[in-house]
């Protein structure tokens, strides 16, 4: 159902990814799903690590009709893109529906999950266990985040962004996103404005 791996610094890790051939072996591609509005330092964590764990890692970016995105889903994947362009064995793809029907089509059998607190492990369980029911061969890898990162979330750089600036931005997201996102919360200051 889930298998849970706790965070191990970069430097542990003496392998060269470059060498070795992607396997065929569905069970060694695992897609690390999210929406990713912006993709963040807590996001990166989890795919330089999942990227370790797996012969290929794909970056699932979904779409969620119920919640107001601040990038659409084509800027969010080239942003993911442009993050992830150093791993050779990560990929950055759209889907709408069920994570683990998108999952099902690209030929993998492992979905990585990153679990930020109390609260996530709880929503990440319960989600697990309805993705088995859909599609048991399915399985759920979580990876727990690395404690400089365990408070970081979506709407938080979206305030920062919004009161502090690139300069504070630079602690919680990837240099690639900064200007972005500062541009777009430039472009659409009252519809995203968050709250104090």
């Amino acid at each position: 159902m889930g298998v849970f791996h706790t965070p191990c610094k970069q430097d542990d890790w003496t392998g060269d990814m470059s060498t070795k051939p992607r396997s065929p072996d569905p069970s060694r591609t695992a897609v690390f799903t999210g929406m990713f509005d912006p993709i963040t330092l807590g996001h990166l964590d989890v795919i330089r690590r999942g990227r370790l764990l797996f012969e290929h890692l794909v970056v699932g970016i979904g779409v969620n009709p119920n919640k107001a995105a601040l990038f659409s889903i084509d800027e969010r994947v080239e942003l993911a893109r442009r993050v992830v362009a150093p791993f050779d064995n990560v990929s950055v793809e759209s889907f709408e529906g069920l994570a683990v029907h998108f999952v099902r089509r690209i030929g993998a059998r492992v979905i990585l999950r990153g679990v930020r607190t109390l609260s996530d492990m709880e929503y990440e369980f319960g989600m697990s266990l309805t993705n088995q029911q859909l599609d048991p061969f399915v399985e759920t890898v979580f990876l727990m985040a690395d404690g400089e990162y365990s408070h970081v979330s979506s709407s938080l750089i979206k305030q920062i962004a919004f009161h502090g600036g690139a300069e504070a931005l630079e602690r919680f997201v990837p240099a690639e996103v900064v200007a972005p996102i500062v541009a777009k919360m430039r472009e659409e200051p009252e519809r995203e404005r968050p709250s104090e």
